[in-house]
């Protein structure tokens, strides 16, 4: 709820909502990485950035992923940076103020 409050107030729209009963997992964090030259990973507090090609995939994948084995959530691509999980430094800084 938090992450499309700050998207509403930056007046950006989703080009694509996944609903939460589809779940992603290990392959569609791998097509995201293909595509990205970031990822940033937020786990509450703790934010991991990561540059495909330079980092391991594997080990983007790994962070990527929640207990479950399911993409954490919210992930939003952006251009070519990929934001997993909510942060509301990190969404500042992408989309203006929380």
């Amino acid at each position: 709820m938090k992450a499309s409050k700050v998207l509403d107030a930056s007046r950006t729209e989703p080009k694509e909502v996944v609903p939460a009963s589809r779940k992603l997992g290990a392959a569609d964090a791998r097509a995201l990485i293909g595509k990205a030259s970031q990822v940033i990973v937020a786990k509450g507090k703790q934010v991991e950035r990561f540059k495909p090609g330079k980092d391991k995939e594997d080990m983007i994948v790994a962070a990527m992923l929640g207990p479950t084995g399911n993409l954490r959530a919210p992930t939003i691509v952006s251009g070519k940076t990929v934001v997993v999980g909510f942060n509301a430094e990190i969404y500042a800084e992408y989309w203006g103020s929380t």
